[in-house]
């Protein structure tokens, strides 16, 4: 599966684009229909506390999926979206067995 890591308003290291690599990579294992996926980074300035905001849109047949989460470190903001596409998959999953 292709992955498109874009950074707004800074460079992603290697590190960082690896870990998404992985995490948006192991998508594919539970729907096999999963054609690629766009990732957005990006920091927001909330009252003194800077964010970094993950969004994670998931080509599948016929769909997209989505989840935007927010966290204190873009690694834990792209776990937890990659948790929701999860259960946003299965949840799809389950809808064509069902048909």
């Amino acid at each position: 599966m292709k992955v498109n890591i874009n950074a707004v308003r800074f460079k992603a290291d290697q590190k960082l684009e690896d870990f998404i690599n992985e995490k948006v990579g192991k998508l594919s294992t539970y729907y096999e229909g999963v054609i690629g996926s766009e990732v957005t980074l990006k920091l927001e300035n909330h009252e003194k506390v800077k964010t970094k905001v993950a969004e994670i849109r998931l080509m599948i047949k016929g769909y997209d999926l989505f989840a935007k989460k927010e966290s204190s470190t873009f690694e834990e903001a792209t776990d937890t979206a990659v948790e929701a596409l999860r259960r946003q998959l299965r949840k799809h999953k389950d809808k064509l067995r069902s048909r």
